[in-house]
């Protein structure tokens, strides 16, 4: 860049002694060569040509078939499978989402009992594999085979066996939801300190208690930095409901093995299956932004569309014109 332009400059020399002297003041004008990267251009190429060879690869490979993967793209199977990953993922969110910001209030108060049992929890759930989770809670009853609330021999509360309660379902729903909360503790901790000091000292000089300072002035504005990691982590949860396959809980994938066990199109069943995860990650992408965008103050202050400055500027000029007739 550095020789390009001095090249550059040693042209406008060159083109200022042949004209003459100019005149006091005058500026001289100095063409600018603009630098060329030609690797950038042969690199980008070669990338290129890798991911259409790719593509074209497995698009015409003799080993899958087509026609079944578009056969079963709509299969009612599948989609109940789909039904399901998406009520376990807003569901698993949902416990998440309130179980952490329980949490995170929790490892910032000012008891120390407290922040141990916060600190603990987000230890013991962030330390340990989800799959290890997820057989764990379905395998509870092992542990804990019946489950007694209250005085069942009084006749207060009631007493039944584990299994009964503990489905697939709910332990899928246990295990993606108490692992989500403690990853929603740290990203609502996060947003919390990123509000500043003077926002609770403020909120305490009006009257408000330490709770209500919390909830009502401190939580509000740290939304804006929560959101965005929260939407990353719907996309995680999402593609985590996979793994409750183990347990044989009817979701996408588990409903995607069952067919091809009795029809051995492993492969395009797959295909039918990462297709249907991506569709959904897309939508949950955009939900994400949307959230975003009527967070962000700063977007309203931008200018409005053209059509609606154009009516503007004729009302104006309207205005202004019947002003200088009345006057």
């Amino acid at each position: 860049m550095n020789s390009t332009r001095a090249q550059a400059l040693l042209g406008a020399d060159r083109t200022a002694a042949t004209d003459g002297p100019r005149p006091r003041g005058a500026t001289s004008i100095v063409q600018v060569i603009p630098a060329r990267y030609p690797y950038r251009w042969i690199g980008g190429s070669i990338a290129l040509l890798l991911c259409v060879w790719g593509l074209y690869t497995v698009a015409t490979s003799p080993n899958i078939t087509w026609s079944v993967v578009a056969a079963y793209i709509l299969n009612g199977t599948i989609l109940e499978g789909m039904r399901l990953t998406i009520v376990l993922t807003i569901v698993s969110l949902t416990v998440g989402v309130i179980l952490g910001t329980v949490l995170a209030t929790m490892r910032l108060s000012n008891n120390p009992v407290l922040q141990v049992i916060s600190s603990a929890y987000i230890t013991t759930f962030r330390g340990t594999p989800l799959l290890i989770q997820i057989i764990f809670w379905f395998n509870i009853a092992l542990v804990v085979p019946v489950i007694r609330i209250g005085w069942p021999q009084a006749g207060f509360g009631f007493e039944t066996q584990t299994n009964v309660i503990m489905t697939a379902m709910t332990a899928a729903i246990l295990a993606l939801g108490l692992n989500e909360a403690a990853y929603m503790a740290e990203i609502v901790r996060g947003g919390i300190i990123s509000v500043p000091k003077g926002q609770d000292e403020a909120a305490s000089s009006l009257g408000l208690t330490k709770r209500q300072a919390m909830w009502r002035v401190v939580l509000p504005q740290a939304v804006r930095a929560i959101v965005p990691p929260t939407g990353n982590q719907l996309i995680i949860v999402l593609k985590n409901t996979s793994l409750v396959s183990v347990i044989a809980a009817r979701e996408l994938l588990t409903a995607t093995q069952q067919i091809y066990s009795t029809n051995f199109y492993t492969i395009e069943l797959l295909i039918v299956a990462a297709g249907w995860y991506m569709v959904m990650t897309a939508v949950a992408t955009i939900l994400q932004g949307y959230l975003e965008s009527r967070l962000e103050y700063s977007l309203r202050s931008r200018t409005h569309p053209f059509h609606k400055r154009f009516v503007r500027s004729l009302l104006s000029i309207g205005r202004k014109n019947y002003m200088e007739v009345r006057g």
